[in-house]
């Protein structure tokens, strides 16, 4: 039997259309894979602020009164004699650079454990820690970034520890280079004896009525007149509390905005 040329016709258009079919199947197929690919990179942890030298006491059981249970400081141990830190919210190994803003010393190290301990400091480190990188005890004050792994990384110190170079030995990164911080000594005298002023970053607003309304509102609930505002740029005004001349000076109004609920608050040095 013959097929007449309208039924040729036919088949040949039901074979295109199929054919179209399943080429734009694949199209969209291909498409939908594409799009699973594109995976944000993650945001690198990076703070300023205090940092909580690390004592046995702190661990232990009728340690200084917070909101911890059993009235501990910190409800993790570690060795004051190794280069290691506790975090609450990076992740065991995580590699971490340690900044002392003031001497520019760098410790490279990973997380030990995480912990809990009270939110004015921005992280626990040994006492071995403290004393490589010079810290002044009543002002610990010190720059956490989190490192890229298998990365350059760039420190800011010329002198390496015996310590620091096993942790560099055995982290995943590429390469260590090490800037020149060569500074005339007068000019590093002036630094070390400059007067501290710490300033505590609550927001920035767009506008300046937002900020001076919330200025008036914390002043009356602290009760106290630390507070005031900055205009940083065009539609950006800041507000903040300060400065304050060392550490203890800002923990009580620290501690109040926490109850207030104002969490993760940046403390920045003048």
């Amino acid at each position: 039997m013959h097929l007449g040329r309208n039924d040729k016709n036919m088949n040949l258009a039901r074979k295109i259309i199929l054919l179209s079919l399943i080429l734009l199947l694949g199209a969209c197929a291909n498409y939908k894979t594409e799009e699973v690919k594109q995976v944000k990179e993650k945001k690198l942890y990076s703070s300023i602020g205090f940092a909580l030298i690390y004592a046995d006491g702190l661990y232990e059981l009728g340690g200084i009164d917070t909101k911890l249970n059993r009235n501990q400081v910190i409800d993790n141990k570690l060795n004051n004699e190794h280069i290691i830190a506790m975090h609450s919210s990076l992740k065991k190994n995580t590699l971490i650079t340690i900044i002392n803003p003031e001497t520019l010393k760098v410790v490279e190290t990973k997380i030990f454990k995480k912990a809990n301990y009270p939110k004015i400091f921005n992280i626990v480190l040994s006492r071995k820690i403290a004393t490589v990188l010079e810290l002044d005890m009543n002002n610990p004050y010190v720059e956490v970034l989190e490192v890229k792994q298998n990365k350059t990384f760039i420190a800011k110190e010329g002198n390496t520890f015996k310590e620091e170079k096993n942790v560099a030995e055995k982290a995943p990164i590429d390469a260590v280079m090490m800037d020149d911080l060569s500074e005339n000594p007068l000019d590093r005298k002036k630094k070390l004896n400059k007067k501290n002023n710490f300033i505590l970053v609550i927001s920035d607003f767009y506008y300046r009525n937002s900020a001076e309304n919330l200025k008036q509102n914390l002043t009356k609930k602290t009760q106290t007149d630390s507070f005031s505002v900055k205009k940083i740029k065009d539609n950006r005004y800041r507000l903040f509390a300060g400065p304050f001349e060392n550490f203890n000076a800002l923990k009580s109004i620290y501690i109040s905005l926490n109850n207030l609920g104002f969490e993760d608050l940046n403390i920045y040095k003048e």
